[in-house]
């Protein structure tokens, strides 16, 4: 088996949807790896030209938010409750062909995966590791040396220092060690830039607000309505019948939505894990690890996938079926501190501004996170990808797709740039930012301020100015 066209297939279909304007089944047949949802791979971005700034503009600062990279299922039991129910059945004589080998796939993911369940996989490290390496190829100028006004003793003076940088992790392994991975690039790239790498419970709130307990959606009556036909179409039964030769059995013995679901959300993390894993499943199932994917039917993706899609839109998304904002409040926090830490950041690199001996401005601040975090900052951010106002759950797919907005290592960078040095002349020129997301620019909802006699000096987009950009994100927080 080609386990490397396996993870190359998933990235290479992603590649392809940010090209596409609205999913519908045919592109979702098209890509069928879409239908991973939360669990996709990252679309590593190829060949992306990225608008230049307004003359005499550079970078000087970035903020960024990532999920961790591509890990293991979260749960050690789930892994274990598909080996458990499927070598019940076989004790009995309940498989078929399939699923001896399903049985096989299984054990392996019990004895070998079961132990890791949450943590990063090589692929997910991986991913980190691109992600750094095109920052620092992308925005160089934020990184390199630069001239700022230092006090000592004998007063302030002029000289020439490297900046740092300030990354954050949740507490979660994987998300330290999707850190560790970015860092450990980033370091290759950029020698001289200090990293300072911070993980505790303390820094929990702007990294992972998220609570469950706080959530309400299950009783919000028009999404339960709504949902509840998505998941209706799904129908397990033409999948277990491939497992199982006993339909009296399965009726008997098998929880057949939980069995279904828990074995399509573990097989569609395949293209995530890492070979030793793959060689293992084929030594023991005698077929490739893919076989597993494709015991599901284009159709069971697709219909799976809706249900599932609807769900983390309704969670933590825009939806208006919930009546209220929980979902996209817990990216309040996280959208407090990316305004906080910028202004920090802006208002040391001043013109009056000096830095004390030892000191030196801060290049970027990295925060490494879930999917619970990024989600519903993209939706309170009201980007493109991540603001759908949708009540008809059965079309929501046309214009929100989990893939896009919360695949394995999904990002957010916003890029400071400033008009040349720190001067005079400059001073009164405004700060501009731009924001990427999975490294593509983005289109904000944002209008420039000034006067309507002026507005020939607003920036263009994806270039806004900073006062208008912290006007707007700081009203959503009010």
């Amino acid at each position: 088996m080609n386990y490397k066209t396996l993870g190359i297939f998933a990235i290479g279909t992603l590649l392809a949807a940010s090209a596409i304007a609205q999913t519908n089944d045919s592109v979702l047949a098209s890509h069928p790896n879409f239908t991973a949802s939360c669990y996709s791979l990252y679309p590593e971005p190829a060949n992306i030209k990225y608008t230049k700034a307004p003359a005499g503009y550079k970078a000087f600062y970035l903020s960024h938010y990532g999920r961790h990279g591509s890990r293991y299922h979260h749960s050690a039991d789930e892994y274990k409750y598909l080996f458990e129910t499927l070598s019940k059945a076989d004790s009995l004589g309940k498989l078929t062909e399939a699923g001896k080998q399903a049985l096989a796939y299984t054990h392996v993911l019990a004895t070998e995966a079961a132990p890791r369940s949450g943590d990063l996989t090589q692929v997910g490290v991986k991913q980190h590791q691109g992600i750094a390496k095109r920052m620092a190829k992308n925005f160089p100028e934020i990184f390199n040396d630069r001239t700022v006004a230092v006090k000592n003793d004998k007063g302030v003076k002029n000289a020439k220092v490297t900046p740092h940088v300030k990354a954050y992790a949740s507490t979660s392994g994987r998300c330290i060690v999707s850190m560790a991975a970015f860092v450990s690039e980033f370091r290759a790239q950029k020698p001289k830039t200090e990293v300072e790498t911070f993980s505790g419970k303390s820094y929990m709130k702007f990294i992972c607000p998220f609570d469950w307990d706080k959530l309400e959606y299950s009783k919000a009556k028009k999404y339960t309505n709504e949902s509840d036909k998505l998941w209706q179409k799904v129908d397990p039964q033409p999948f277990l019948k491939k497992l199982f030769n006993d339909s009296a059995y399965i009726a008997k013995n098998i929880d057949a939505s939980t069995f279904y679901n828990r074995i399509f959300e573990i097989t569609s993390l395949l293209p995530g894990m890492d070979k030793p894993l793959l060689q293992s499943i084929e030594n023991e199932a005698k077929v490739p690890a893919e076989t597993f994917i494709n015991l599901f039917t284009t159709e069971e993706k697709i219909t799976r996938w809706k249900a599932q899609n609807s769900w983390w839109y309704s969670v933590l998304g825009t939806s208006p079926l919930i009546g209220k904002t929980d979902g996209t409040d817990f990216g309040k926090n996280i959208l407090q501190n990316i305004l906080d830490e910028a202004d920090t950041v802006i208002n040391a690199d001043t013109l009056n501004a000096a830095f004390n001996a030892g000191e030196t401005p801060v290049a970027a601040t990295l925060r490494f996170g879930h999917d619970t975090g990024i989600l519903p900052l993209a939706g309170l951010m009201q980007l493109p990808l991540a603001s759908a106002k949708i009540s008809d759950l059965s079309t929501l797919h046309e214009q929100w797709d989990d893939f896009r907005v919360i695949p394995m290592a999904a990002n957010m960078q916003i890029v400071f740039y400033k008009a040349g040095k720190t001067n005079a002349k400059n001073a009164s020129k405004p700060i501009l930012v731009k924001l990427l997301y999975n490294e593509i620019e983005q289109t904000l909802p944002i209008e420039c301020g000034l006067p309507e006699n002026e507005k020939k000096n607003c920036p263009a987009a994806p270039y806004y100015r900073w006062d208008d950009f912290r006007t707007f994100y700081s009203n959503l927080l009010k």
